[in-house]
């Protein structure tokens, strides 16, 4: 008997050890790759980190202006028509809602009583500078990556901006996840709390993009799935995940669900513009990196961040090979035992714009055809467009869809939702009015912000 529970015990400390080992050695997000990595003082090539060859002689907060913009902090700091970076914004996650928090100078509302090292170990660590801890809302576990030098030369550029006197939100949490003191072992498992390290055996064009995709860029924190305890699951390196109501697309190679028929300037002009031809156009949380965020890099860098993508794994998801076929050009072909009232709604709010094929008449930004989204039978990201609308502003002027969230219900949102994916896609979804009131529920906009996420 003494055996046998002696087994059963060795048997379980294996398991645990295995799972633990699983999931450390999913933290990692540059693991993948393999090969020796050495302290960033130890690497034989020109600096990876930091701000391009362009801004090297620049003063410390023109650097740090642009690492604000490669780190995208705006999107997640402001509310939607908030002051900028004051805070506010509403994370919605199955435990509850967190909101961001002012990151502008003021002193009683905001970090203007931040020192040097209360900063970084809010960056690095995410301890707030009364020792709380920061929720995981705040991608730490990806800011850790970075440098000093340039968690430094963000809170100097920080540090120039008018002052916005805006108290916190407080949290909407659930027990026991309204308990900080648990992020302390939350950390301990899932935050490597360690600086970038550039891989010796890849070219100095991929470390740098790494460094920009992995500590200041984030792309993780949406496009990588999360394990059973909210952490990056590393495993499936952006693969995809639904987030907050919005479905963050597969970024691997595979061809099929990912981005491994895309060429590289497709992938460039996407990140750099939010639009790629046959592709469709970035909007929502997609369009706001792009115009806050990656619009800003110099090209150089947005090639790097071409050759980091080339390099991960494929991973397969369960979405269908997109459809790159324009529709028929008549509405009454190219789509069977569907709602007729989705049918009718396309006719009166969409169609002008949209044209029955997919292939807009007015601006390539609004061609459907070729549109990952519309090519997800789930839908979600259609029924948030059609909810939000699209507001951006491009180089080739503004980008605007209006909102329909509030001129049309639940079941008429899921009607036309459920048209465009059976006309346009590969797949009709099926959505219900219930499933849509739930997408509302999920999504961290507000109900009537111009703002989604179809890219």
């Amino acid at each position: 008997m003494k055996k046998i529970i002696g087994l059963v015990i060795a048997i379980l400390v294996i398991i645990t050890f295995g799972f633990a080992g699983w999931l450390l050695l999913g933290r990692n997000p540059t693991s993948f790759a393999g090969g020796a990595t050495v302290a960033l003082a130890d690497y034989p090539g020109t600096n990876v980190t930091g701000v391009p060859a362009q801004l090297a002689s620049a003063d410390l907060v023109k650097r740090g202006e642009y690492l604000v913009h490669a780190a995208d902090c705006q999107a997640c700091h402001t509310a939607p028509g908030g002051p900028p970076l004051a805070g506010g914004f509403a994370f919605n996650m199955p435990f509850g809602t967190i909101y961001s928090t002012n990151i502008t100078p003021d002193k009683e509302t905001g970090i203007g009583n931040y020192t040097d090292a209360q900063f970084l170990a809010a960056v690095h660590k995410g301890i707030r500078a009364d020792g709380e801890k920061l929720y995981p809302a705040m991608p730490y576990p990806s800011y850790t990556y970075m440098t000093d030098a340039d968690v430094l030369a963000i809170k100097a550029y920080l540090f120039t901006l008018a002052p916005v006197h805006v108290p916190a939100k407080p949290d909407q949490l659930s027990w026991p996840f309204d308990q900080r003191s648990l992020l302390s072992l939350w950390s301990v498992v899932f935050n490597t709390d360690e600086r970038f390290r550039p891989n010796t055996g890849q070219s100095q064009q991929w470390n740098r993009g790494a460094y920009l995709a992995e500590a200041l860029g984030h792309c993780g924190e949406c496009h990588t799935p999360r394990n059973l305890a909210y952490a990056l699951d590393n495993h499936h390196k952006f693969a995809g995940a639904v987030t907050a109501g919005w479905r963050a697309y597969n970024i691997t190679g595979d061809k099929d669900s990912g981005i491994g028929d895309w060429s590289d300037e497709d992938i460039y002009l996407y990140l750099s513009t939010g639009h790629a031809n046959g592709h469709g156009g970035a909007a929502g949380p997609m369009g706001e990196a792009t115009d806050d965020s990656l619009s800003y890099l110099v090209p150089d860098d947005v090639h790097a961040l071409v050759t980091y993508l080339r390099s991960i794994p494929a991973h397969a998801s369960d979405l269908p090979r997109t459809v790159t076929t324009a529709a028929p050009a008549s509405h009454k072909e190219g789509v069977a035992d569907v709602d007729s009232r989705g049918e009718k709604i396309f006719a009166s709010a969409c169609a002008s714009c949209h044209d029955w094929t997919g292939v807009s008449p007015v601006t390539g930004y609004a061609t459907l055809t070729g549109v990952r989204a519309v090519n997800d039978p789930s839908a979600t990201n259609v029924a948030q467009t059609v909810i939000n609308g699209v507001d951006r502003t491009t180089a080739e002027g503004r980008i605007f869809m209006p909102a329909f969230g509030e001129g049309y219900s639940d079941d008429d949102i899921a009607a036309v939702a459920n048209y465009i994916t059976a006309r346009f896609g590969a797949k009709g979804a099926h959505l219900t009015g219930k499933d849509v009131a739930n997408l509302r529920k999920q999504a961290t906009q507000q109900p009537n912000s111009p703002e989604a996420h179809n890219g």
